[in-house]
């Protein structure tokens, strides 16, 4: 059922892209471009697999919350220091090249991943393990930084500024696809492996033990938790390879002019220096990387934290709990499709005032949560699903549509990898803080914890609210006839 209503809303995605043309593109430009994101977006999405996969050794306990937290954070904290240099690297090579690269290595490292991980389970070595994967999956985060720059490094080729809210709402979904791939596949992966497990035999479980020969196990095949990420990955590079094109006169339709910060730019970006020193002194894109700085705090401290919270406590609700991955997927495409098109509908392609939006609507939902926390399990689980939908929202719209506004074609890269390396410093963070404090006693901290980041996005999102590109005001004002002040 899962599955059909994932396929489901990835047909409605795709049809909603092909019905969403408000510069009448032709029906060859708008299928080659579908062919350009579709494959990219899915091997991002696909790539979330291979780095929330760690936390699915914490809830089948190989091992714990606060080793879990040790590796997720320094992992985290290397993604984010890579984000800050290798933007250039992909502003010059490109985006397919940059996701190309980001799928093999990350499929790389989750293999090495999973081969230490069955050689400790299996007893062949002593090794520390906390220790070895910390390393490990820190590589596998260095590449995973490629990822989400390289997707937005097309973007901002293909599609013109006018319809970068539809393309946001796309790579918001696709990024909640990838957190359904990643919580719900990776524990259905866990449950079929686990030696332990008492419960009826059914048909998943059959399979992977009849394909990988589980029956003679002695131990759980966990390892396999790192292998299949590593596979789909592996099939997505191979695709990518095939079918991306970075922009439109590559695949011989001539240059689209798409108004953003890039239109007549003559900054000289000719050194790598340059392009950072460009992004790092421009007021707009720092106070957008301190919202999506908010915006990692927030994610992953309800995404990484719900379920173990409910481990701890018991409060859980069932079918939250049991499709977790599921309800956060479909709330994130809620939030991603609320933020892109009100932004493009409303707000004539402004950003900021729809993450202001978000962030009030995620301080009340940390509020209700913090005051049912002992409680209600309900209202917990609601709380924890309206704060993904938002923050995704916010994500969505601000890393993966307001950046490539503000940094312009050129640039986009590294302007993606800025907001984005805040976004991961926030999510490393978080990790070590909650890490350190959350216990079965100190669950009350976690919503406590969330709400001050909410107040300052906000302040943010309120001093950015009227600000667009110049290329973008001309454009309203020239094309479309908005004046926009």
């Amino acid at each position: 059922m899962q599955v059909i209503v994932v396929g489901g809303l990835l047909a409605y995605i795709i049809t909603l892209y092909f019905m969403r043309n408000p510069l009448k593109h032709t029906r060859k430009f708008m299928w080659r471009r579908f062919l350009s994101w579709f494959p990219l977006g899915m091997t991002y999405a696909f790539m979330y697999m291979g780095r929330y996969n760690l936390d699915a050794l914490a809830t089948a306990d190989v091992v714990t919350k606060l080793e879990k937290s040790k590796i997720s954070g320094w992992g985290f904290f290397v993604y984010a220091l890579a984000l800050f240099t290798t933007g250039p690297l992909i502003d010059k090579i490109g985006g397919k090249k940059g996701m190309m690269l980001a799928a093999l290595g990350a499929a790389v490292f989750n293999i090495l991943m999973g081969w230490v991980l069955s050689l400790h389970l299996k007893g062949a070595i002593a090794i520390d393990l906390v220790l070895t994967l910390s390393i490990l999956y820190a590589c596998n985060m260095f590449f995973q930084s490629f990822g989400a720059i390289s997707t937005i490094k097309v973007k901002s080729f293909w599609f013109h500024v006018r319809e970068r809210g539809t393309f946001g709402a796309i790579f918001g979904t696709l990024i909640s696809l990838g957190v359904y791939f990643a919580f719900d596949w990776t524990e259905a992966i866990v449950r079929a492996v686990d030696i332990r497990y008492t419960g009826e035999s059914y048909a998943f479980r059959d399979f992977m033990q009849s394909l990988f020969g589980l029956q003679t196990y002695s131990v759980s095949a966990f390892w396999l938790l790192f292998y299949i990420p590593s596979a789909f990955l592996l099939f997505w590079t191979i695709v990518d390879l095939v079918l991306i094109k970075d922009s439109p006169d590559e695949a011989g339709f001539g240059r689209l002019e798409t108004h953003d910060a890039s239109h007549d730019d003559t900054t000289d970006l000719s050194s790598w220096w340059k392009v950072i020193r460009s992004v790092l002194t421009n007021r707009v894109l720092l106070m957008i990387g301190v919202i999506e700085f908010t915006s990692g705090v927030l994610r992953d401290g309800v995404m990484k934290w719900y379920r173990l919270f409910v481990k701890d406590t018991g409060l859980g609700v069932e079918n939250i709990m049991t499709h977790w991955g599921l309800w956060a997927c479909v709330t994130g495409i809620v939030g991603s499709f609320f933020a892109g098109y009100i932004s493009d509908r409303f707000f004539h392609s402004r950003r900021a005032p729809v993450a202001g939006i978000l962030q009030v609507i995620m301080f009340i939902s940390a509020l209700v949560i913090a005051l049912t926390i002992n409680d209600r399990a309900l209202f917990v689980g609601v709380g924890a699903l309206v704060i993904m939908m938002a923050v995704i929202g916010v994500h969505s719209i601000m890393s993966g549509t307001a950046t490539a506004d503000f940094g312009g074609r050129r640039r986009a890269a590294t302007a993606t990898g800025v907001a984005d390396g805040f976004s991961k410093l926030g999510s490393s963070f978080q990790e070590f803080f909650l890490g350190a404090i959350i216990t079965r006693e100190t669950w009350h901290y976690w919503p406590m914890f969330l709400m001050p980041f909410t107040i300052l996005g906000l302040i943010m999102a309120i001093r950015l609210w009227r600000q667009l590109p110049e290329g973008t005001k001309k454009y309203l004002a020239e094309v479309e006839k908005i004046k926009v002040r």
